[in-house]
């Protein structure tokens, strides 16, 4: 220790001679060495140089000479966070998540970070109390402490973090009730910009408070599972409709459900089982995209199958074991076409078990254990469901053999793996694991947790395949060094949580370097990756240390030297340094001045996007025809400093704000977010394109900022929204036949222009529905030119180029092929009109709505056979003729070889037919009124049904 002490002095002595060149600030590197003394098991850059920002030390971000990020996920660090954290007062993101042994207490001068946007601690070794001060991190976003061993109560001064959107403390070891506001004291109820609230795996007590709950909230997760609650559910649950997911399971929670409970119809996943919950079963009617019930055990009131529960179609999962049931199980209940799960043990349901003869094609288990049933004789083929009859009347002695399949537990075989990506299997050498491309490797490995999947058959490899795919979709997106990531065991444990084994395998390399494993720790620490909420809900992951990483034994000069050598090497570094260095320090202020000189001549040289490229003649440089260019004060101005108010909506490059221009023009404020990763390209395309198209059926472009490491285009505002918006009801808007057909020809005619008007031809590619805007007069203008490709002279009808788009959108012969072509617009104008006719998704419940319409369709019926698809809002009999022929042109237009599918200018033509068919003038006006995906080709289908439970998304990465 004593020689540990000396070389940190020697350290702290040369600290004043070195800061005179380093470009790390003063406060900022004393605070980092003071970690670095601190920490055991730090990155070997950190030893390479004593200037953290200059030396490029892993993990850290600077600006201005300042640290505004420390990144250090699954380091393997230990020791204990010093207080000289505090110091670090421009620091913005600190996320040291997946240390296990970073132990001891969370200092109180985390409180001085006023900076602080984003604090992530995910299964550390952390303990004690969580400090009141960290209620002065007024502008954190994002607070996640969840899995260490935090003790205490929750602080009431996290009230005051009016910015915070993640609250995640969840599986500590936190106790007494959650705090609330109460005249001069903060509480929780204040945070009404909070959408997650994960508190589950805990201690915590009390009742729950009545006013924690109110309609200005936008909780989306309420997790409270597994604490020690009482009480009743309080009745001001109902006020917060933006939730999602409710989970109360798992603790001493009494007296009835409350009876506007059924107001949450946002509610995908409600949890209220292993409570004491009394009174009658509440009644869910209204609640209809309710996936997944749990209210088993429980003292509920004795009383007949509810048939509320027949009415809600988006159930999978229907878990209610010990809830007092009696009587018979109406036939209806399995007709539901979701319907994975019916859980019913231990009730006095009795008479006879009929399940009809159209049951789910989903259903995987009926499970009715200890009831009174006394017959069962299914008239339709039931081998592919376990159904479970045992302590029931059915199964006494003497039942012939051939009905005895239903009296025994079967056993749960249900397994999954990553399959291989049609590659022959290699053997690998002892700790390296082969990979789904046939590489051995040693991958990031860890458990992915879903809090609270829609799901519950585990034996559906789609969901899993499709879980598989969004984690590749998401570290291609953003530039991880992934070469493909397997899973594998999923499992649910005693909390209901559905746990996966996760391997990560590195691309290039047969290992990841530490940059590699970080960036990806911070994506799955920090909720970058997204999977798909309504079927997996929120999630967790926990990573296992990583043992390989690449070139840690080597550093630039050679090995890396012996703990004596390098203490040697300090003390003669300092003792020289001390020499050396006052020299510089004259060199320097010299230096200093001549370059203050410089920068100003040069600042005058330089070209708004030289950072694009120094060679003025470079393709990069967006070509600008005409486009303003912003100040940053003035689109603040006009957005009135990004108010929450003006905040349209969000995408993979950024948030969108409504302003206002001095002349009174409203404008979309499209910002990029800092961790955009296609944020430059994106921008100069969009620009470059954007400022010579001109079309009605195209948003206009207005101009531009540039400046302050801001990233924002300004467009024309267009009042309605999106198409997306308008079909599914949220924007309130009505569209009839007419409008739908007009949309469709606005979209066909700002497509066309970019096909045949435009120089050089421009291909969109990602056409959908949320890239279709409705001006004041419902005409669609076609949006977002962040992917589009012009169409080069020299080539040959097609481009070769990266795939990407957006997945149920997405050309299966461009994916394959890495060709692009119009007709690849094309196609996903055949799913737009889809959807026109739908209201659904392109992917919706594991289902492609491109193949679920060719296969339902039959000329010989009514509405083509489409009925049970088309959106019932509209009466399609009464226009049945351009029906028939949108049908026709929609079907062209999804054939899976380009060369069979009609040009833009053909299709508008033909709606354009439709519209006068219908009576209606084309030309007139009209009346007032999904991530993106980016991967190498691959010689798979993406819509295959080898790999999709009819048609759901399967890329093979």
């Amino acid at each position: 220790m004593g020689e540990r002490i000396l070389v940190f002095l020697l350290f702290l002595f040369s600290y004043f001679f070195v800061v005179v060149v380093t470009k790390t600030s003063n406060e900022d590197y004393l605070a980092l060495s003071a970690l670095k003394f601190e920490w055991k098991n730090t990155p070997p850059s950190w030893e390479r140089s004593q200037d953290p920002c200059g030396g490029h030390w892993e993990g850290i971000e600077c600006f201005n000479s300042r640290v505004i990020t420390i990144s250090l996920s699954s380091m393997d660090l230990s020791g204990q966070l010093s207080s000289e954290i505090g110091s670090l007062s421009e620091l913005q993101i600190l996320v040291l998540s997946y240390n296990k042994n970073l132990t001891g207490p969370l200092p109180a001068e985390i409180g001085n970070l006023k900076k602080l946007r984003n604090l992530q601690l995910i299964n550390c070794g952390f303990s004690g109390p969580i400090p009141d001060t960290i209620g002065n991190l007024k502008q954190l976003v994002f607070l996640s402490l969840n899995s260490n061993r935090f003790s205490g109560t929750i602080p009431a001064s996290i009230g005051n973090l009016s910015s915070i959107n993640w609250l995640d403390l969840a599986e500590n070891q936190l106790q007494g009730p959650i705090p609330i506001s109460s005249g001069t004291t903060p509480g929780l109820d204040m945070l009404h910009k909070t959408k997650h609230f994960h508190f589950g795996k805990n201690k915590l007590s009390g009742t729950i408070p009545a006013k924690l709950f109110s309609s200005e909230m936008s909780l989306i997760h309420v997790l409270f599972e597994s604490n020690k609650f009482t009480g009743s559910i309080p009745s001001t649950l109902g006020l917060v409709k933006t939730l999602e997911v409710v989970r109360l399971d798992n603790n001493s929670l009494n007296g009835p459900v409350p009876q506007n409970i059924n107001n949450l119809t946002n509610v995908r996943e409600l949890f209220l089982s292993s409570n004491h919950l009394s009174g009658s079963l509440p009644n869910l009617t209204g609640m209809n995209v309710l996936s997944y019930l749990d209210m088993s055990d429980n003292q509920f009131d004795q009383s007949d199958f509810p048939s509320w529960l027949s009415t809600l179609q988006s159930l999978t999962t229907i878990m209610m074991e010990k809830t007092q049931l009696q009587g018979s199980i109406p036939v209806s209940l399995f007709s539901l076409g979701q319907l994975q799960t019916v859980m019913l043990k231990n009730n006095q349901l009795n008479g006879t078990l009929d399940i009809g003869t159209t049951i789910s094609d989903q259903l995987g288990v009926i499970d009715l254990q200890t009831n009174f049933i006394e017959k069962f004789d299914p008239r339709i083929d039931v081998s592919k469901v376990e159904i479970t009859l045992v302590e029931n009347p059915y199964c006494d002695e003497g039942l012939p053999a051939a009905k005895q399949t239903y009296c025994s537990i079967a056993k749960n075989n249900d397994s999954y793996t990553t399959p291989l990506n049609n590659c022959v299997p290699v053997s690998c050498d002892s700790n390296q694991i082969l990979s789904p491309n046939c590489k051995c490797t040693y991958p990031y490995t860890g458990t992915l947790t879903l809090r609270a999947p829609s799901f519950s058959d585990l034996g559906n490899k789609t969901v899993f395949d499709m879980l598989g795919f969004t984690l590749m979709e998401s570290f291609r997106n953003h530039d991880k060094p992934v070469d493909s990531v397997s899973l594998s065991n999923p499992r649910k444990n005693v909390y209901q949580y559905l746990d996966l084994s996760l391997e990560i395998f590195p691309s290039a390399q047969d290992s990841f370097n530490r940059t590699g494993i970080s960036g990806i720790g911070f994506m799955l620490s920090n909720q970058t990756y997204k999977p798909q909420a309504d079927i997996f809900g929120p999630f967790y992951f926990l990573a296992d240390k990583y043992e390989h990483y690449l070139n840690d034994s080597v550093i630039e000069e050679g090995p890396v030297k012996s703990s004596k050598s390098s203490n040697i090497g300090i003390i003669a570094g300092a003792a020289i340094g001390g020499c050396v260095l006052v020299v510089l320090l004259l060199l320097a202020v010299v230096y200093g001045f001549r370059q203050k000189n410089k920068a100003k001549r040069e600042a005058k040289k330089s070209s708004l996007f030289e950072q694009w490229g120094p060679d003025e003649s470079n393709s990069s440089i967006p070509q600008l025809k005409g486009a303003r260019r912003f100040s940053f004060e003035e689109i603040q101005n006009c957005t009135k400093k990004f108010s929450q108010l003006n905040y349209i909506g969000s995408g993979g490059y950024g948030k969108v704000y409504r302003g206002t221009l001095l002349n009174g023009q409203l404008i979309a404020v499209k910002r990029a977010q800092k961790e955009s990763i296609q944020g430059g390209l994106e921008f100069k395309t969009e620009i470059e394109l954007l400022s010579r198209v001109h079309h009605k059926n195209l948003v206009s472009l207005i101009g531009f900022c540039f400046e302050q490491g801001e990233q924002i285009l300004v467009y024309e505002y267009v009042v309605n929204g999106t198409l997306t918006d308008a079909l599914s009801g949220k924007s309130g808007i009505r569209l009839d036949w007419i409008r739908r057909l007009k949309i469709a020809l606005g979209a066909a005619r700002g497509l066309d222009y970019l096909h045949e008007h435009a120089n050089p031809p421009i291909i969109h590619r990602d056409v959908k529905s949320t890239n279709i805007l409705l001006d004041e007069r419902l005409n669609a203008k076609v949006s977002d030119f962040g992917l589009s490709k012009p169409l080069g002279d020299g080539a040959k009808g097609y481009i070769t180029t990266q795939v990407k788009g957006t997945m149920g959108y997405l050309d299966p012969e461009y994916y394959m092929t890495q060709q692009l072509t119009e007709k690849s617009d094309v196609y996903s104008f055949g799913v737009l009109m889809l959807e026109l006719i739908t209201a659904r998704r392109p992917i919706e419940r594991g289902k492609y709505i491109v193949k679920v319409v060719k296969n339902a369709i039959d000329k010989t019926k009514e509405l083509n056979g489409l009925t049970e698809i088309l959106d019932p809002v509209i009466d399609f009999k009464a226009s049945l003729n351009s029906f028939e022929k949108f049908i026709g042109l929609t079907m062209k237009c999804v054939e899976e070889s380009s060369s069979n599918r009609p040009s833009m200018n053909y299709a508008l033509k033909e709606i354009e037919n439709m519209l006068l068919l219908a009576g209606t003038n084309p030309n007139a006006e009209s009346a007032s009124p999904s991530s993106s995906y980016n991967a190498s080709g691959n010689s798979m289908h993406p819509y295959e049904n080898e790999y999709f439970d009819s048609s759901v998304v399967l890329p093979r990465a």
